[in-house]
C-alpha cells in the first residue's frame, strides 16, 4: 500500500482509506454486524490501510462507538479522522435532515465544537483525533463565520485534542476562507470518474495551499466495482437507490465500460475496483489525492485495498478519462 502526506500536518497515511458510514447502520444502509465491522477495521490495517474515517452522524454515534472498540490496543496503528458540525442532541442550528425519526441540525459554533469533540473522544475511547473535519458547512438560516469555526479548531489543535483540520462538502469560497484563517490540511469531497465537478473547484486550490484532496464515493456506492449487471438486485438500504447510475438506462453504460476495460484489468492483473481506485488516486497534482472507500465486511476492504497498489501508465489514465467523458 502506497502512503501519502496529509497536507502540512506531518501525518502520513495510506492512499486508500476506509470509510465507516455504513458501519453506523441506519435506513441508508440497513443493519450492520458490529463484530464483522471490527474485523473489517482490523483487516484494513493488515492490508496497509491506515486512514480510518468516521463521524458522529453515522448511525447517531454508533459508528464512532464501533470504531472506538476496534481501536482498543491498536490506536497508534491508525490515522483517525472524525467529524463535527452535525448534532441530533440539540435544537439550536439549521435543519440538515430528518431521518429515522431524528432531527439533525448544522451547528459549528465554537462552544458547540468544544462540546462535540469531547463526546467524540469518549465514543472513540481515545485522547486525540488525528484529523477533525467539519462535516457540512453553515447555511444562511443559521450562519457561523468560518473564521469562528477555524479559530475554535485551531485552539483544539493547540490543546492536543486534534492534530489536523479538515473540511467537507465545501464551496470554493469556503475553502479559501478556511485557508485564510488557519491551517487546513484536508478537504473531503464527493468525487468519482462519473462525477468530476470537484476538479475545477478544488484541484488548483489544493495544489496551491498543499491541502490533501480526499475523494469520497469514488466507486459511486459500488456501481463502479464491475459487479452489477442490469438484473442485479440492489439489496437492503436506500443509499444505492439515490445513485442515478443504478438506473437501467444508465447502468448499461457502466456494463459496457467494464467490458471495454477488461484488457486493462488483465494488463495490471487487477479488478475493476482496483482500476477505478488507482485512476482516482492518480488525479490532482503531486500525489495529493486520497481515496476513501466505505467497507463494513472484510471482503469489501480486501477488494478496496488492492487499488492502493496499482500504478497506471499515463496513457491508460488518459484513455480511461476519455471513456468516462463519453458517458458522463
Amino acid at each position: 500500500m502506497r502512503t501519502m502526506k496529509i497536507g502540512n500536518s506531518g501525518l502520513e497515511a495510506s492512499v486508500v482509506g476506509i470509510g465507516t458510514w455504513a458501519i453506523g447502520g441506519d435506513s441508508n444502509w440497513g443493519a450492520s454486524d458490529d463484530a464483522e465491522s471490527i474485523r473489517t477495521i482490523h483487516r484494513a490495517r493488515e492490508l496497509g490501510v491506515t486512514l480510518l474515517d468516521t463521524a458522529p452522524a453515522y448511525g447517531l454515534g454508533h459508528s464512532e462507538e464501533v470504531v472506538g472498540e476496534a481501536l482498543q490496543g491498536r490506536r497508534d496503528d491508525y490515522v483517525l479522522a472524525t467529524k463535527c458540525g452535525l448534532r441530533w442532541d440539540i435544537e439550536e442550528g439549521a435543519v440538515f435532515l430528518e431521518r429515522d425519526g431524528v432531527r439533525i441540525v448544522r451547528n459549528a459554533r465554537p462552544e458547540r465544537l468544544r462540546e462535540e469533540v469531547e463526546m467524540s473522544l469518549r465514543r472513540l475511547k481515545t485522547d486525540h483525533i488525528d484529523i477533525y473535519i467539519v462535516h457540512w458547512q453553515s447555511v444562511p438560516e443559521y450562519p457561523v463565520p468560518i473564521e469562528d469555526t477555524m479559530g475554535a479548531l485551531m485552539k483544539l489543535k493547540e490543546q492536543g485534542k486534534i492534530k489536523a483540520i479538515g473540511a467537507s462538502n465545501v464551496s470554493r469560497e469556503e475553502c479559501k476562507e478556511y485557508v485564510k484563517h488557519g491551517q487546513l490540511d484536508l478537504i473531503q469531497e464527493k468525487y468519482s470518474m462519473l462525477d468530476r465537478s470537484a476538479e475545477q473547484h478544488f484541484f488548483d486550490l489544493c495544489a496551491e495551499h498543499n491541502v490533501c484532496f480526499q475523494a469520497y464515493s469514488p466507486l459511486e456506492r459500488g456501481v463502479l466495482t464491475g459487479k452489477y449487471t442490469l438484473d442485479t438486485p440492489l439489496g437492503e438500504g436506500a443509499a444505492k437507490r439515490k445513485i442515478k447510475w443504478f438506473e437501467k438506462e444508465n447502468l448499461v453504460h457502466i456494463v459496457d465500460l467494464v467490458k471495454k476495460w477488461e484488457p486493462l484489468c488483465r494488463k495490471y492483473d487487477c479488478t475493476m475496483t482496483h482500476l477505478v481506485i488507482a485512476w482516482t488516486a492518480a488525479q490532482g497534482t503531486g500525489d495529493n489525492v486520497n481515496v476513501l472507500c466505505g467497507a463494513r465486511k472484510t471482503g469489501q476492504i480486501e477488494e478496496n485495498a488492492g487499488g492502493g497498489d496499482v500504478v497506471l501508465d499515463p496513457a491508460d489514465i488518459e484513455r480511461m478519462r476519455a471513456d468516462v467523458e463519453a458517458i458522463a
